[in-house]
């Protein structure tokens, strides 16, 4: 029932901002071609809909398999950081520069050197979010109880095993964290790959309405990318509640 609850009452607040939105634009009389109201844009994605969808279908499959590599790239990078200072030495300066770069300025380089496809969205999209997987799992992983690696290497447990059942289980809080963060970067790095070059997806689709001034077509694609970060949010909040239950019935509480 708490569920439902919450449910109702964060729809209810998107309703009311939406009937704000559309009350002040009429009222205020802004023009379309500013600020569509929200029932031109519904009205646009009912006459399109089919059409948007395949384009959204794009874009998340670009943005799920740009975070999956992300996620595995991360975790590989953040084990061998803390199973060596020299690899810390050697890989975290880079991985700060490269986080510093503005990501815009990088996507041109990977269409030259991947094409126009897929690829250079699922490497944009691995490249603005793997940094908010590999840093909080470094701590996660640093951070784990010292009294339960002493009880494992008093049980004899071997060091794969103890990353496996002890250390990693302890960085399982980072991990999440860092996914959370991370499925919304990957979806913008899909997205400034599909600006730069792309014939598809819904970064392609509010490219070539902005050069034709369709701003109704604009917010419908980012409604859209909107819904599509908000279920892929949720997407990974499951699996935190799955993998650790003991960490969801502790906000519970304290909600």
């Amino acid at each position: 029932m708490t569920g439902l609850r919450d449910a109702a009452a964060k729809l209810a607040v998107l309703l009311a901002l939406g009937l704000i939105w559309e009350v002040g634009v009429r009222l205020m009389a802004i023009p379309p071609i500013l600020v569509p109201p929200p029932s031109l844009v519904l009205a646009e994605l009912w006459a399109y809909g089919p059409w948007f969808l395949g384009e959204a279908w794009i874009t998340l499959a670009e943005t799920l398999a740009g975070f999956g590599l992300a996620v595995l790239l991360g975790l590989a990078l953040a084990i061998a950081m803390d199973a060596s200072r020299l690899m810390e030495r050697l890989l975290y300066p880079p991985l700060i520069a490269l986080n510093a770069i503005p990501k815009v300025a990088v996507a041109p380089l990977f269409v030259i050197w991947l094409g126009t496809g897929a690829a250079p969205k699922i490497a944009m999209a691995v490249f603005v979010a793997i940094f908010s997987i590999v840093v909080p799992v470094v701590q996660g992983l640093r951070s784990v109880d010292p009294d339960m690696i002493d009880l494992g290497r008093v049980l004899g447990a071997s060091r794969a095993r103890m990353l496996r059942h002890v250390r990693l289980y302890g960085a399982l809080p980072g991990l999440f964290s860092g996914m959370k963060i991370g499925v919304s970067l990957a979806l913008v790095g899909a997205i400034i790959g599909e600006f730069i070059a792309s014939s598809r997806g819904l970064g392609y689709v509010i490219v070539v309405a902005q050069g034709e001034f369709d701003t109704p077509r604009i917010f419908a694609a980012i409604l859209l990318l909107a819904l599509i970060g908000t279920l892929l949010f949720y997407m990974v909040d499951i699996l935190e509640r799955r993998f650790m239950p003991w960490h969801a019935s502790q906000r519970g509480q304290r909600q």
